[in-house]
């Protein structure tokens, strides 16, 4: 495996668990096995690291919505749905800790607003990845003309983080089988 990958793994283990506030380079990198100076040879900080982990090491939910619009037309509405809000689930579910601690101290926000703009990404990005999908769905004329899609994007990806974080909140993380009872209960 390489370097990069394996810091990547460390990193997502340990500020998953610890979230970003409460993680330091050194300890990541002394989880991967390498050195500090071995860590920054791939990433400029902690905020970079974490952004790549959100990326590369999320249950598949931000390359989903990057190609969600493609599947318009295949299979059904509600298993497209279904699928993408038990990824949600898990993403969310995963990220909260390192959610919580950018919004915990407003210079990492700022940072983390500054390059996630950059790259034309940010939490809007997951409702605009969902209403582009449903309105490729409604041109084929498998959702209703008049139905409010930017509403139906907030409620399910809210619906999904709200089960993580009360999961979180009540000290019992969603696993895979609640998250389906779950979506199965929202009658997609």
């Amino acid at each position: 495996m390489a370097t990069r990958e394996v810091i990547l793994d460390a990193a997502a283990l340990v500020l998953r668990t610890k979230g970003l506030a409460n993680s330091t380079t050194k300890e990541i990198a002394r989880a991967a096995g390498y050195s500090e100076a071995t860590l920054y040879k791939h990433f400029r900080d902690k905020v970079e690291l974490m952004v790549a982990v959100l990326h590369e090491r999320g249950p598949q939910f931000i390359p989903m919505l990057l190609t969600l619009s493609d599947r318009a037309g295949t299979g059904t509405v509600r298993d497209t749905l279904t699928e993408l809000a038990t990824v949600a689930i898990g993403f969310y579910r995963d990220g909260f800790p390192m959610f919580a601690s950018i919004f915990s101290d407003p210079a990492i926000l700022n940072a983390h607003r500054d390059r996630l703009r950059a790259q034309n990404l940010g939490p809007h990005r997951a409702n605009d990845g969902l209403v582009d999908y449903l309105r490729a769905e409604q041109r084929l004329g498998r959702i209703a003309q008049d139905a409010d899609l930017e509403a139906i994007a907030g409620l399910l990806l809210g619906a999904c983080f709200q089960l993580a974080f009360i999961g979180h909140f009540a000290d019992r993380r969603a696993d895979l089988e609640s998250a389906a009872a779950f979506v199965a209960q929202l009658r997609l």
